[in-house]
């Protein structure tokens, strides 16, 4: 009865060792996805305090850092990164896709920096500096 006992315990003893081996396996993928995840996130932050384009504030008041187009402006009122960009879509000869201006720029072209570079051409496109073609391309508006 005692030995039955203790086969019993020690078979439940490996089961146990067993999920806690596979516990700790979990808790480690699960530190190297926060760790992902954090420095996909710095590096978007960093990215975005370095290249500004959405509102900005001064006296207290909203201002737009990549301003409405109107007739007669012309593009060094844009931030230099939006100039550089403006700059790029210009000199092609076809309309251009997200990753043909990152590559132009010499930028990444993973996700994280092809987004932020989508994000950069609407906001250009929905302020009248660029045009968005139906299929996701840009051009110049002129």
């Amino acid at each position: 009865m005692i030995t039955a006992r203790r086969v019993e315990l020690e078979l439940q003893a490996e089961k146990l060792s067993q999920q806690l081996q596979e516990v700790r396996d979990e808790l480690e993928e699960l530190t190297v996805a926060e760790r992902v995840a954090r420095r996909l996130a710095e590096q978007l932050h960093a990215e975005t305090r370095t290249t500004p384009g959405g509102a900005g504030q001064v006296a207290g008041r909203a201002v737009l850092l990549v301003p409405q187009r109107e007739r007669g402006t012309d593009e060094t009122v844009l931030p230099v990164d939006y100039q550089r960009i403006m700059d790029v879509v210009r000199r092609a000869d076809t309309p251009v896709m997200v990753k043909q201006v990152c590559g132009e720029l010499g930028m990444s072209k993973e996700p994280a920096r092809s987004e932020a570079m989508r994000s950069k051409l609407n906001r250009l496109a929905e302020r009248g500096w660029l045009r968005k073609l139906a299929d996701g391309k840009f051009t110049t508006t002129l």
